[in-house]
């Protein structure tokens, strides 16, 4: 994203005045929340409504505190008119097990808010049609969240998961694109409900802004590999400090830096070992020096046996 980009979407957030804020973390609301508010006072919706909001909000709790507890910094929780999104920045060095942890910490909410209801109806405390509605809310929030579609909680997962068996380069374009097909059918799903009744609006309208945000996400696969480049010093740091096998990565000397990098796996340490083509081998190098060449060398493009001396 271009900082012209940044500066664009800073200023148009900064009209969302935060409402609340908590240990400095600003909790903004979508201008379209306030025509949903009058609509829900207008039909008589108002207290479900909310209620509906305070249970997306803890959900989003939920992710910060997760996101607050491996060290990620949390720039904001902003509740749209369908549900809600903590915006993280793990500086791209963050282990598959933290964002699956981070992903299902919100959801996690929703399990004890679901027990916490039935307790209090147990009780006696809550009359059992606030209990049922209360009980109803928390399991279509948390089941929703758990579909493997980004950035849903369960894509979070799906992506962390797949990103421990392939390159990280691959994890991002094949779970945006599955994410785009799933997207895709929810809204067909939507508009198929006009047979039985009418078309399902608001899951059209969510179907929609996941494809959005998927084919975006698709376009934007290489700036954020770029990004996870970018970070992989700290990563290697880490795991070379507790000790760890290395990943090794078998080319032969033709190959261009950029397409070798594209190999490189989220939680490994690699050791690129660089045959001729007779299949001997003429060099091993550590991936410090295939990202030396990527970004001070500027030779993305190059093949590896035109940028490093081999034997």
């Amino acid at each position: 994203m271009s900082p012209s980009r940044r500066t664009t979407n800073t200023s148009v957030r900064q009209k969302w005045s935060p409402l609340i804020k908590w240990r400095g973390i600003a909790i903004r609301f979508h201008p379209l929340f306030s025509l949903l508010m009058l609509a829900a006072v207008a039909t008589g919706y108002f207290v479900e409504l909310l209620t509906l909001f305070a249970i997306v909000l803890v959900h989003e709790l939920g992710h910060v505190v997760a996101a607050k507890s491996f060290g990620w910094n949390v720039i904001r929780i902003e509740l749209l008119p369908f549900g809600g999104v903590a915006e993280t920045d793990d500086r791209g060095g963050s282990s598959a097990f933290q964002e699956a942890a981070v992903a299902l910490a919100g959801p996690l909410q929703n399990v004890w808010m679901a027990l916490f209801a039935v307790l209090m109806g147990r009780l006696g405390l809550w009359d059992a049609d606030w209990r049922d509605y209360f009980i109803q809310a928390n399991v279509m929030i948390g089941l929703f969240n758990l579909l493997p579609i980004l950035p849903l909680d369960g894509g979070k997962v799906m992506q962390a998961l797949v990103s421990r068996w392939l390159p990280y380069y691959r994890s991002l374009v094949l779970c945006s694109l599955v994410s785009l097909v799933l997207a895709a059918t929810l809204g067909l799903a939507a508009l198929l409900g006009a047979r039985s009744g009418g078309v399902h609006l608001n899951l059209l309208v969510i179907a929609l802004f996941l494809c959005y945000t998927n084919w975006h996400g698709y376009r934007n696969a290489s700036f954020r590999f770029i990004r996870f480049l970018m970070n992989r010093e700290p990563v290697m740091e880490r795991l070379i400090d507790k000790g760890t096998l290395a990943q090794p990565i078998v080319i032969y000397r033709h190959r261009q830096v950029g397409d070798i990098v594209r190999l490189f796996m989220r939680d490994k340490y690699h050791l690129v070992y660089i045959l001729n083509e007779k299949g001997r081998i003429q060099a091993v190098l550590p991936e410090q020096k295939l990202l030396y060449a990527f970004f001070q060398l500027n030779a993305p493009g190059s093949a590896v046996s035109d940028v490093f001396v081999l034997e």
